[in-house]
C-alpha cells in the first residue's frame, strides 16, 4: 500500500485499535492505497470522553483567542496546497485543478471562521429605565460532523472551523472511502495549536453513524450525503433529542431559454455536469430546454466532446458507482431517449483499472424517466424539452429535491421570474454551479435538507451555538416596575 493504515484521532493522538480494516481504493487505477478501521460504538464513546474533557478549557477561551488557531491553520493550508491537492486526487479521483479548488475553498471557509469575533458580538439594549437586556452566544458542547466522499477536504471544513471557533469540541466521521484527507486536517490543526481533545476523528461505517446519533454526550450532528441516509440520521438524531442538520441529495435543473448566450451557456452547462465527474450536489443533472434551443444543444455536444477522461475529467468513486451510472444511461435509451454523447465503457490508457464514465448528454428525456427523477451523481446530463417557461418551472417544481436551480437567459424579467418561482434554496442566473460564497450560507430546500438553518456562513452560527438572554437592573432609584 502507498499509505500506512489509517488511524482514529482521539485526545490529540492517532490511536490503533483492534477493529476490522477496510481496503481504500484509488478510483484512478483501482489499486488499494490504504486500509481504514471500521470502528465501533466504543471508539465513539472514547472520543466523546476526550472531547468532554477538553470542552471546559476550550469554551472558556475568548473567541478572539480561539480563532488564532484558524489564522494559522489557513496559512498551513496554503503552505501545503500542493500535497493536499495530490492527496485528494489520489483518494477521490478529482483532476488536479478541481482538487486544488477544493483546498482554496477550505481556505475561504477558514477565513470566515476567523471573522466570527466581529460577526457574533452580543446585543445589548436599555429596555426600560435602569433595566438592560443583552444576548450572548455560547457553544453547544460536544458536536459531530458526518461527511461524504465527494469533497474529502472541503466538506469537513464546512463545519470544523465554525463549530470549533464558536467554542465546541467536535467529532468528525469522514467517509470510509476517502479517509486520508481528514488525517492531514488533524495534523495541520495540531500544528496550528489546536488543544488536544478539541477535534477527534473516528473512522468507520454505519455503526459509527448510529453511535453518533445515539450517544447522549453529543449535542448536535451535521450530516452531508444522500437524502435516504439524511432522513435516517435526522430521525434518529432528533429522536435522541439532538439538534440535527442533515443535507441530502439533489436533482438540479438548469433552465435554458432560447435567448441565452450560446457560448456562455454551452460551456457553463457542460462544466457544471462534468466538473468533479458530476459527483457534487450542485452539479447540473437536468437541463430543461425551453422552445427553440437546438443551436445551444449542438454547441453543448461540441463542448462535451472536448472533455477527455483521464485528462480533464476524473473517475467516479467506485466500480459500483460506474456501473450504476451506466445502467441509468442504458435504461433511458431503452425508454426512448436519445444519447447524443455516450460516456459508457470508457477506458483510459494506462489506467485500465480506473472507474471512468465519459461525459454523457441524453436528449428527449421525459420527466417520468428515472434518470430525470433520481440523483445519478455522475457526468450525465438529461435534457427535458418544454414549450414555455411555466412548463419548465413545472418540471423543476415537481422534483422532491430542492438544492439548486439555474436559468440561462438575457432577460432580467425572465431571470427574476425563475428566482421567485423555482423551488430550490440556491438559485443561479447564467451560473452553472450557483454555490454561495462566504459569508453567504450553503443550504437547499425540500428533500435536500432536513433541519433548520444552513451549514456554512452566517446561517451556521445559530446551529453551533445557543443564546443566553440576560436582564440586569442596578438603579434602585428607579423603583419597582413590571420586571421586578
Amino acid at each position: 500500500m502507498k499509505y500506512p493504515e489509517v488511524r482514529n484521532y482521539v485526545g490529540g493522538q492517532f490511536v490503533t485499535g483492534t477493529h476490522p480494516l477496510l481496503d481504500v481504493y484509488s478510483p484512478g487505477d483501482g489499486s488499494v492505497i490504504a486500509k481504514v478501521p471500521l470502528s465501533s460504538a466504543a471508539e465513539v464513546n472514547a472520543a466523546v470522553v476526550a472531547a468532554q474533557a477538553a470542552f471546559a478549557g476550550w469554551s472558556a477561551l475568548p473567541i478572539k483567542e480561539r480563532v488564532q488557531v484558524f489564522y494559522r491553520y489557513r496559512t498551513l493550508l496554503e503552505r501545503d496546497i500542493e500535497s493536499l491537492t495530490a492527496l485528494i486526487t489520489e483518494e477521490n479521483g478529482k483532476v488536479s485543478a478541481e482538487a486544488r479548488a477544493e483546498i482554496l475553498k477550505s481556505m475561504e471557509l477558514t477565513e470566515f471562521a476567523c471573522s466570527l469575533p466581529q460577526i457574533t458580538a452580543g446585543e445589548v439594549l436599555a429596555v426600560s429605565r435602569g433595566v438592560e437586556c443583552r444576548i450572548e452566544r455560547f457553544p453547544v458542547g460536544v458536536v459531530a460532523s458526518i461527511t461524504p466522499f465527494n469533497f474529502p477536504n472541503m466538506v469537513p471544513n464546512w463545519t470544523i472551523p465554525n463549530a470549533i471557533a464558536l467554542g465546541n469540541c467536535m467529532i468528525l466521521k469522514p467517509s470510509e472511502l476517502v479517509p486520508l484527507s481528514s488525517t492531514r486536517i488533524a495534523e495541520l490543526l495540531h500544528e496550528a495549536g489546536l488543544p488536544d481533545g478539541v477535534l477527534q476523528i473516528i473512522h468507520g461505517g454505519k455503526d459509527v453513524v448510529e453511535a453518533i446519533c445515539d450517544h447522549p454526550g453529543i449535542e448536535a450532528v451535521s450530516f452531508v450525503g444522500s437524502s435516504k441516509v439524511a432522513k435516517i440520521v435526522y430521525r434518529r438524531g432528533t429522536a435522541a433529542l439532538k439538534r440535527v442538520l442533515a443535507l441530502g441529495g439533489a436533482k438540479n435543473h438548469l433552465i435554458v431559454m432560447p435567448d441565452a448566450d450560446v457560448e456562455m451557456t454551452s460551456s457553463n452547462v457542460v462544466a457544471s455536469m462534468t466538473g468533479c465527474a458530476g459527483q457534487r450536489c450542485m452539479a447540473a443533472s437536468v437541463m430543461v430546454a425551453v422552445s427553440e434551443t437546438d443551436h445551444i444543444i449542438e454547441r453543448m455536444v461540441s463542448e462535451a466532446r472536448k472533455i477527455v477522461p483521464g485528462r480533464n475529467l476524473g473517475p467516479v468513486i467506485s466500480a459500483e458507482a460506474r456501473d450504476r451510472i451506466e445502467r441509468y444511461i442504458t435504461e433511458a435509451e431503452q425508454a426512448g431517449a436519445k444519447v447524443l454523447v455516450d460516456g459508457r465503457k470508457t477506458v483510459v490508457k494506462g489506467k485500465e483499472g480506473g472507474y471512468y464514465v465519459g461525459p454523457t448528454i441524453i436528449d428527449h428525456v421525459t420527466p417520468n424517466m428515472r434518470i430525470a427523477q433520481e440523483e445519478v451523481f455522475g457526468p450525465v446530463l438529461a435534457i427535458v424539452r418544454t414549450k414555455d417557461l411555466d412548463g419548465a418551472l413545472k418540471v423543476e417544481n415537481a422534483s422532491p429535491y430542492g438544492n439548486a436551480a439555474s436559468v440561462f437567459t438575457e432577460s432580467g424579467g425572465t431571470a427574476r421570474y425563475v428566482m421567485e418561482h423555482a423551488s430550490a434554496g440556491m438559485i443561479g442566473v447564467n451560473v452553472g454551479v450557483p454555490v454561495p460564497r462566504e459569508p453567504f450560507s450553503f443550504g437547499g430546500w425540500n428533500e435536500s435538507r432536513f433541519g433548520v438553518g444552513d451549514i456554512t456562513g452566517r446561517g451556521s452560527i445559530e446551529f453551533w451555538t445557543k443564546s443566553k438572554k440576560m436582564t440586569t437592573k442596578w438603579n434602585r432609584e428607579h423603583g419597582t416596575n413590571w420586571m421586578s
